[in-house]
């Protein structure tokens, strides 16, 4: 097998791989067909094995139609949010070098006015929706491999702490994530999966959508998350809730709200991943969903899961768990607590940046390891933590601070819903800022009051903000390299306000 299309063969034609987001029902034989269609259309259009076809989205039917029709043309599809400005659309379709861009019609109004916007025309119809193609550009096709080294889907990274890049993950990657996640989670025939992470993003592709279709089961299509309607969902039928940790809090904050108690009695699979985990929302979610929350650790680069826990082994930390089978996790420069790069190899590894050959050199090592930017240490019974991102590292009065450490603090507090802390150059040191939702029942002062009572004196942050809204990317995931820009106007007004907790830590602090 060496293209993701293959990944619906072998299954009964009747068995059913999806519901749509109006409910439609969907066997893997009618998506063999539509697939087949698809391909079909989009050939006549004029796309050609090696072209870039790019496919603004929201979840749905037919946008899995759409992925496993590039895989039959052998064209690499570039997966785009609909949701993106017009501007960031715009700059992935000319560094990918798009053929030509399809819309998910029915499912989207965001890529119904951005087919409005770039003239789409009709082409062909589907029972699960209009081809609408912009016209034909004049591109470079890339050379296609029969192995499992083609490239599949260009996926561009929502640049969390730096600009975003084109990652190519191949069939091979993909079909290696979806069988292992598959096997490592117990999926089969009768998992009917919630995908309501944004199929665009690697974890809702290749961790919840293809591991469902490799093990035969299928996946309930929700465009956007809704607190309400998942609920709903989880009470049908859903055996499989992956989601970020924003998605976990709104629902037991709903079910706090309303007095409601949950009642889910085929559930038996809760992942998390894509965002840092607090021990607060995980306690409360298992306590809750009366499930382990299994947390996971991927990179868009690493197709994309590195290690995860599992039911079977349920743990009170927020230890990521062990590798993935077939993947190789290490420490790259450890300190004296063992805290270094994660780097990971495998045949999870992307096959590079696309057009990129330099940045593609700096990340993938000549031996297949890849530098995953992120710090982490591994216990020594294999089980690895992360404890953040190598670039977001802060250095305070020669102190490291690590971000994820004083976030899972601040969200101890009763109060504080999230956090996301950042470091800024100030004085010729670095300043923590501490950036907050909060439930309005607390004030800077005292939340400055309750942290000196729980952290060492160098992680304090010299700021606290309390914001209406973080810059997020699709998934909920915070875009903390946004932060000091989006909150530009609040941190210079403090500034000018000359602050209490700006001057440099000194030794006596050091307790």
């Amino acid at each position: 097998m060496n293209r993701i299309h293959q990944l619906l063969d072998n299954k009964p034609d009747h068995a059913l791989i999806a519901v749509d987001f109006d409910r439609t029902r969907v066997s893997y034989g009618e998506m063999r067909k539509l697939a087949a269609e698809l391909a079909g259309i989009l050939a006549k259009h004029g796309v050609r094995a090696g072209d870039r076809l790019m496919l603004l989205a929201e979840n749905s039917a037919f946008y899995a139609a759409a992925l496993f029709a590039a895989s039959r043309l052998d064209a690499w599809i570039v997966l785009v949010n609909a949701r993106q400005s017009a501007a960031e659309i715009a700059a992935i379709a000319v560094h990918s070098g798009a053929r030509t861009i399809l819309f998910t019609m029915n499912t989207s109004e965001n890529a119904r006015a951005h087919a409005a916007r770039l003239n789409a025309v009709r082409i062909g119809d589907l029972p699960v929706g209009p081809v609408v193609v912009t016209p034909l550009a004049e591109t470079l096709v890339e050379p296609v491999q029969e192995s499992r080294d083609q490239v599949a889907v260009l996926l561009y990274t929502t640049g969390t702490t730096s600009a975003p890049k084109g990652v190519m993950l191949s069939h091979g990657n993909l079909i290696f994530n979806a069988e292992n996640s598959a096997n490592f989670n117990g999926l089969c025939a009768n998992d009917h999966v919630l995908a309501v992470l944004p199929g665009t993003h690697v974890y809702c592709l290749a961790s919840v959508f293809l591991p469902a279709v490799a093990a035969g089961g299928s996946v309930r299509f929700v465009p956007r998350f809704d607190a309400g309607a998942v609920l709903g969902m989880l009470r049908h039928g859903i055996t499989r809730f992956a989601g970020v940790p924003q998605m976990f809090a709104a629902i037991i904050a709903l079910l706090q709200a309303t007095g409601e108690t949950l009642d889910a009695p085929g559930l038996r699979n809760l992942a998390t991943g894509g965002a840092p985990l607090d021990p607060d929302l995980k306690s409360r979610t298992e306590a809750v969903f009366g499930l382990p929350l299994n947390n996971g650790y991927g990179l868009t680069e690493t197709s994309p899961t590195v290690a995860a826990t599992h039911n079977r082994a349920p743990r009170s930390d927020l230890s990521v768990g062990h590798a993935m089978p077939g993947v190789e996790v290490g420490i790259d420069h450890a300190d004296r607590d063992g805290i270094g790069e994660i780097r990971v190899r495998g045949p999870n590894i992307m096959q590079g940046y696309y057009r990129d050959p330099v940045l593609t050199a700096q990340a993938i090592s000549p031996d297949g390891w890849f530098r995953t930017g992120d710090l982490g240490r591994i216990d020594p019974d294999g089980a690895i933590h992360v404890v953040g991102r190598l670039k977001e590292l802060i250095i305070r009065s020669g102190f490291n601070v690590y971000p994820p450490e004083v976030e899972a603090m601040l969200t101890r507090h009763q109060a504080v819903h999230q956090a996301a802390v950042v470091g800024r150059s100030h004085g010729g040191d670095e300043e923590i800022l501490a950036f907050l939702l909060t439930d309005g029942t607390v004030s800077e002062a005292e939340l400055q009051t309750w942290l000196r009572q729980r952290l060492v004196a160098y992680k304090l942050p010299q700021h606290l903000f309390l914001v209406d809204s973080f810059p997020t990317a699709a998934t909920g995931k915070i875009l903390k390299h946004r932060l000091v820009a989006h909150f530009d106007e609040l941190i210079r007004a403090r500034d000018r306000s000359a602050p209490n907790f700006t001057r440099p830590v000194g030794h006596s602090e050091q307790s």
